[in-house]
Parts: structure tokens; sequence; C-alpha cells
């Protein structure tokens, strides 16, 4: 916790909460603002309706969170309400932040620059140089830290014609901080997930494998980019409003036998049904297309029907290999550009004639080439080289 600095004025005694909800309307108010805190980490930027809310009722200027104090190194992450312009902003975050007394607060309390700083503060060049050119002349905050490294700070300001913040929207602000702490702490624990949700698809989507997730009564819930490309050819399958079509009667019976198998051990709970396969004819000619169903048991505690509950796997034998995968390759193995675009077309399943067409070269100058990445592999059979490659890291270029 940043060291607070070591004299402070003596502060009034705080106000009891009662003095907060008073009436039904405060109550009211209360409800709805603590609704707002805790839907705050779905909202982009976080929290923004309780911090307007909040403003709102304080007849305040501003009400800004600070989620990330701004340093040398990062501008940090604030949620800014009121008028407020990106040059002051930028001007807090890359200088006046270093000079700001008003930092450092006591853990749960709320406190005015006059309580915590004293006379100094109206001398400081946080208060002279930049509130005052804002227009802003009452101050009142409390900062927020945590063991796992939260440090926020909450602040709401007014004008010089407003009264000063008194003990009422003390008690409201001391009240309603540690609900802003635990919404930010969930805010903290989504965005991980998130980030981690994102590499885990964009490593997926390099691997030219598409994903298409359906909801416990079967219905379309999201498709990863390769999906929705190989549904919008139409070729074989496609996406309907709510569900996947396939072309062909037999294999569209066939997927719906795999889809209630799946589904009805997602919404059992149960981990008996292994994933099911299957081949998509594509009637323009081109290679059948794999698909894979898979189903999602539910944690011990899901309750939404809004969940995937099956997860559909499409992959075209005839989806070119990313050009960094063929960077990679090279770098892995030292392959030359033919070699390394040679070997990646024999992982997707092409023959060594297919290879040897798409590469605009005959058969013997492919089986040299492949004679070369047997050499670099170290390995003499083309399964055992598709078994390698799939097992490196190239998946993931």
């Amino acid at each position: 916790m940043p060291a607070a600095l070591a004299h402070r004025p003596v502060r009034a005694p705080a106000m009891p909460l009662s003095a907060v909800v008073a009436d039904s309307a405060q109550q009211a108010f209360l409800d709805r603002l603590l609704s707002a805190v805790y839907d705050g980490p779905l909202e982009t930027p976080p929290l923004q309706t309780a911090m307007e809310m909040l403003r709102e009722h304080l007849g305040a200027l501003h009400v800004t969170l600070i989620m990330r104090p701004p340093s040398p190194a990062n501008a940090g992450v604030m949620v800014h309400t009121g008028q407020i312009t990106l040059e002051s902003q930028r001007s807090y975050q890359t200088h006046f932040f270093a000079v700001d007394p008003f930092v450092g607060l006591p853990e749960g309390e709320v406190v005015t620059p006059e309580d915590f700083v004293g006379r100094p503060w109206r001398n400081s060049a946080v208060f002279q140089d930049y509130l005052r050119p804002l227009g802003i002349r009452h101050l009142m905050g409390t900062d927020l830290y945590s063991r796992d490294g939260l440090e926020c700070r909450l602040r709401a300001t007014r004008a010089p014609d407003a009264p000063p913040f008194g003990a009422a929207d003390k008690a409201l602000l001391r009240m309603i901080a540690p609900h802003v702490k635990r919404s930010i702490r969930l805010h903290a624990r989504l965005d991980a997930l998130e980030c981690e949700r994102a590499l885990f698809a964009g490593s997926v989507n390099r691997m030219a494998l598409g994903v298409v997730s359906l909801d416990q009564d079967g219905a379309l819930l999201d498709l990863n980019p390769e999906a929705r490309r190989i549904l919008d050819e139409r070729d074989g399958i496609a996406a309907g409003a709510r569900e996947l079509l396939l072309e062909h009667g037999a294999e569209r019976r066939q997927f719906q036998q795999l889809l209630r198998s799946a589904l009805h051990s997602a919404t059992a709970g149960g981990g008996g049904v292994p994933a099911e396969a299957m081949s998509v004819t594509r009637p323009s000619g081109r290679g059948r297309l794999s698909l894979l169903v898979r189903p999602m048991p539910p944690g011990p505690f899901s309750e939404s029907r809004q969940r995937p509950a099956v997860a559909v796997f499409l992959r075209d034998p005839e989806a070119g290999a990313a050009a960094s995968a063929l960077e990679l390759a090279r770098r892995l193995f030292g392959f030359t550009q033919a070699e390394a675009t040679l070997a990646l077309l024999l992982t997707a399943g092409h023959t060594l004639d297919d290879s040897a067409a798409q590469l605009g070269i005959g058969r013997n100058t492919a089986r040299t080439h492949l004679q070369a990445v047997f050499g670099k592999t170290g390995v003499t059979r083309q399964a055992a080289l598709v078994r390698l490659l799939h097992q490196s890291v190239l998946g993931l270029a």
C-alpha cells in the first residue's frame, strides 16, 4: 500500500450509515446504485453507469475512477464522468500525477485534500495549475487496495460556487467504496479470462479450424472467423437463422443424430459420449469437409440456457497454410520455401500429387523436396512427417 503523508490534520467523526439511507427514496437510489456497481464489470468502460449515477446524486462536476494509477511507464486507466477534455486527461496522466499530494489515502477512509494535506493543498501545483483552470474547487476521494495488487482511486469534484463535500457525501462514498472494490476485482478476473479466451481463439483461428458453438437447444451461439468463412461458402453446409444446415439428406440425418447425442450428454452433465466425426460432401467437387461434434457438459453451478452446450469443429482440407506457419516451419526445421509449403500441404491431408499440382511442379521435383524434408526432420515416412508436424508448435503460428 502506498505510504500516506506522515502528518494529517484531525478529521471530523464519520457520519453513520443511517444518515445516508434516511428515507425510502434514498434506499431506492442505493439499490439502483449497487445494481449498477455489480453490473459494471460487463460495461465498457467498466462501472461507467454507476460513476455517472454517483456524479448526478452528489451534484459533482466529475466522478473519476482511476483503476490503474498513472506512472512514468504507463498512462494508467481512468473512467471519467462529466465534461473533461482529452487534453486535460492527458496532462494529468503525463505530468500532474507525479506531483499530486492527494494520493496514498488510508484504506477505507473518505477525505478531502483539506483533511489529508491541510493548508499546503491550496498552494500545490495540482490545485493551482491543473484543477483551478478546469473550474474545480472542491475534491473528495478514497483509495482502494487489496493483497493481490489492486490500487484504485475514486474521486469526486465540485465547482467553486458549489458547497464543499460534507459528512453525508463522505458517508455515501464510504458505503459504496467496498462494493466498487469488489466489482473492480470481478472486472479484473473477467478481463483475465477474456485475455486467455482471445489467446486460445487466436491460436484456433491460425490453425484454420472452424468452431461453432450451439446452446442447449442446438441453436447457433457463435462462430469463429474460419467457421464463418466455410459456412458463408454454402458448399454442402451453411448457417441458417438458428441452426446448421447440411445439404445432403443422409449427411443431414447423420449430423442430427450426432447432435442429439451430444446435446443429451451436455445437458445430462455426463462425459460418457465421446466426440463424433463425419465428413460433409461439397457439391462444388472440392475435398470433403471434416466435421466433429463435441459435447460441452455444464459446470457444477451452470444455470444459463444460453451457455455453449455443443461445439462443432469444421476443417477445410483445402485451406491454405498461413504465411506465419510457413515462416515458422522454415525456422524450426531449416526448410526452404518450397519444402515448407510441401510439408504443410501434406500435413493438411493432400497427397503428394495434389501438393505437386498446387506448387506447380512435377512429381519427381516434389519427391526431391520430400526427401530433403525427410533429411531435415529425421523421419523416413510421410505418415511420420505428418505426425511430427502435427505435434509441433506449427499449429499455433
